[in-house]
């Protein structure tokens, strides 16, 4: 027979699995951005020897903006105004 308290656990552990799926479907483009734009930075630094400091404020410039924000977080560590190592 089954009791109410196996019928709330059912449901509670249903509820956490249904909204860890959510929370990865909306976390899933911020890290392949950050994946793709970092293998960027990582390029960059290997291929022409520019250097970019990775702080929290340009991970999460790349996380957002993807190539494009790596792009810019280059650009700017290259003419001196942030990121400079």
């Amino acid at each position: 027979m089954v009791t109410g308290l196996e019928v709330a656990l059912l449901l509670f552990v249903l509820a956490l699995f249904v909204g860890a799926t959510r929370i990865i479907r909306t976390v899933k483009p911020f890290i392949v951005n950050a994946a793709v734009g970092l293998l960027v930075l990582f390029l960059a630094e290997a291929l022409f020897g520019l250097e970019v400091a990775l702080t929290a404020v340009a991970l999460l410039i790349v996380a957002l903006g993807g190539v494009p924000g790596a792009v810019l977080v280059i650009l700017l560590s290259v003419f001196g105004v942030a990121f400079v190592p």
